[in-house]
């Protein structure tokens, strides 16, 4: 379902974006001075506004998927939130210290009630968003990602191609690293606990 060509491409361009503001030493984020994230406003899972502001002082963990995924965004979900469990037991003050976040890229089927249930069933912190599809797709630009609705079938049933990318934002909404996520939970831990301060 995936365009895996696609997520390299992408991962790519992000790490070169981090270069254009000259050499980083070891010590700097993979993504420091990307030009991607910013402002936006949603819908959370309560039917209420969320501005990117809600969340200013806090890390953000921001994957974009859709709860109908078949496959790929529920295995994503699976390995991020073990490991940002694997955070929580090792170090919970680190832990709180991130919000993540799943927002959809499938806004016409993605209901704040469906958005709940999909993210409940990975961990209670994780927060989906959704919106109209003006919303969501300024999102997508704005944080550098793609997304793109198949043809419907003949049930009016589709798929949506997107990357698939979890991505690490700082306490003011910067980038900061692509978190992989094919890994164990330990090792998702250890790379959260090295860029959170």
């Amino acid at each position: 379902m995936m365009n895996r060509s696609l997520n390299l491409i992408c991962a790519t361009a992000f790490l070169a974006l981090s270069a254009c503001g000259g050499p980083a030493s070891d010590e700097s984020p993979p993504l420091q001075g990307a030009r991607m994230g910013g402002a936006f406003e949603l819908v959370g899972e309560n039917g209420k506004p969320v501005k990117d502001t809600d969340f200013a002082g806090q890390y953000r963990l921001v994957y974009f998927g859709y709860t109908f995924c078949p496959d790929v965004c529920p295995v994503d979900m699976q390995r991020l939130m073990q490991g940002f469990k694997a955070l929580e037991a090792d170090d919970k003050a680190v832990a709180d210290k991130i919000q993540p976040l799943f927002i959809t890229v499938d806004p016409k089927r993605d209901t704040p009630e469906a958005l709940t249930e999909f993210t409940n069933a990975f961990h209670p912190r994780l927060l989906g968003l959704t919106g109209t599809e003006a919303q969501v797709d300024d999102v997508l630009a704005r944080y550098g990602s793609y997304a793109e609705r198949d043809k419907p079938n003949a049930q009016g049933g589709y798929l949506v191609n997107h990357s698939n990318n979890a991505v690490l934002y700082g306490p003011k909404g910067e980038p900061l690293a692509i978190i992989a996520h094919e890994g164990e939970p330990k090792e998702i831990a250890a790379e959260l606990a090295r860029l959170v301060k």
